[in-house]
């Protein structure tokens, strides 16, 4: 149960640490659903057409990346509101990934390609004789890796170099730094983009590690990595542990079916189910230590 959810947590973990960079900027990226469709139907076409699994990685990165700059671009330069400008790219990518799959491939439902290359996983050379051990350690697609390896440089990123510095002043007290001459707006622009080369990232790990494109296969995806910022208390760390447990949480309701006497609609629904209590109870905790400190 463990090994399935960390792979069915790399996809969240990854588009909650992107949206962690810009949330620490001052922007709260709302886009991160619309972005990681983006980058799993980018990841899928180009792995497709070119058999390999890196360049349709970086496809998909970039494809989300631009996406990403885009919204920085409208939001910043233009001045638009940001809550409604990431709604905006959320319904463009749920409305032209259906049209573009339409003309390029006849069909805008299931993209599946004969010969579609998957995640590989890891296969050392030896094994634990604790075979639990074994599966922990190495039972894996490359995905979980990289995501845990993401982790710890956004931690390093954040917290042990000047850009990190100025990125979380820019969301603290962004005056501060334009009276030194560096522009808030520029470090806003850059977060934006990094958190939309996590989300194209994630959203490439989710389709690839199937082998093949769903018409909304991110399925909220985007929305609880947005919640797992808050709920990891924005910070590395705390999002790698919240993208864990609604992962746990996933892989339980899909043990469940059948074996509990509730319909599976129910079950599967469990992940949203605890992204809102957890939002409720985050809420709750955070405003009673606002009204402590306030007293």
């Amino acid at each position: 149960m463990i090994v399935n959810s960390l792979g069915i947590m790399a996809p969240i973990l990854l588009a909650g640490l992107g949206g962690l960079l810009s949330e620490r900027a001052g922007v709260l990226n709302i886009s991160l659903e619309g972005l990681m469709l983006t980058g799993a139907f980018t990841g899928v076409v180009v792995t497709a057409s070119t058999g390999s699994i890196v360049l349709g990685v970086i496809a998909a990165t970039g494809a989300a990346a631009a996406l990403a700059l885009v919204f920085s671009v409208i939001s910043i330069d233009f001045g638009s509101n940001i809550f409604i400008t990431g709604l905006g790219i959320n319904l463009l990518a749920q409305g032209a990934i259906p049209f573009i799959s339409g003309r390029m491939f006849g069909t805008k439902g299931v993209l599946r390609f004969a010969e579609m290359p998957v995640l590989p996983r890891l296969a050392p050379a030896f094994e634990f004789r604790v075979p639990l051990v074994h599966d922990l350690l190495f039972g894996h697609h490359i995905g979980v890796y990289l995501s845990i390896l993401l982790t710890v440089l956004t931690w390093f990123l954040l917290y042990r170099t000047g850009f990190g510095l100025r990125l979380r002043s820019v969301g603290s007290n962004p005056e501060a730094l334009r009276l030194r001459g560096v522009s808030p707006e520029h470090y806003r622009r850059i977060a934006i983009v990094l958190s939309g080369v996590g989300a194209g990232l994630g959203g490439a790990l989710l389709a690839l590690r199937l082998g093949v494109y769903l018409p909304n296969i991110t399925s909220g995806r985007g929305w609880i990595a947005l919640v797992t910022v808050f709920l990891g208390y924005r910070r590395p760390a705390g999002v790698l542990i919240a993208a864990f447990v609604f992962a746990l949480a996933e892989t339980v309701s899909m043990a469940a079916q059948g074996v509990v006497a509730l319909p599976n609609t129910v079950l599967l629904s469990l992940p949203y189910v605890l992204t809102v209590i957890a939002m409720v109870v985050y809420s709750a905790v955070r405003s009673t230590r606002r009204a402590r400190y306030s007293r």
